[in-house]
């Protein structure tokens, strides 16, 4: 299994930015994607993003044109970087591997996820 871990959380005001980091060691060895999910308190994780291991990210409708992933393979990262933020955004982000197009099997499904990185966003 590829494992990922995230970090780059905090607390924003309305209107601010952070940059997130998913690193997993084998990412960029076995062409791993990278997933985003995010839960709020009292909601269902939901999906953010997927990011193949060629660096095209599809979005979620509710951070498209907001947020960006961009994939830097010499550092087996995927950042998402997080511009606009409202306090809906406010969640619990997680990454994990991915098997997209051309991933290694080892890459998943279901490859276990980071511990998660806090984002809070105040009005």
């Amino acid at each position: 299994q590829v494992r990922a871990s995230e970090s780059g959380g905090g607390s924003v005001q309305a209107g601010g930015s952070l940059r997130l980091s998913c690193t997993a060691p084998g990412l960029a060895a076995n062409n791993c994607g990278a997933q985003w999910y995010r839960q709020a308190a009292g909601k269902q994780r939901e999906w953010v993003s997927t990011t193949d291991g060629d660096g095209r990210t599809g979005y979620a409708d509710s951070v498209k044109g907001r947020f960006t992933c961009s994939l830097d393979k010499a550092k087996e990262t995927v950042y998402l970087q997080m511009n606009s933020l409202q306090p809906e955004d406010t969640a619990m982000y997680f990454c994990r591997a991915a098997n997209t197009i051309g991933a290694r099997a080892i890459c998943g499904p279901n490859s276990p996820w980071g511990q998660g990185t806090q984002v809070t966003v105040s009005s």
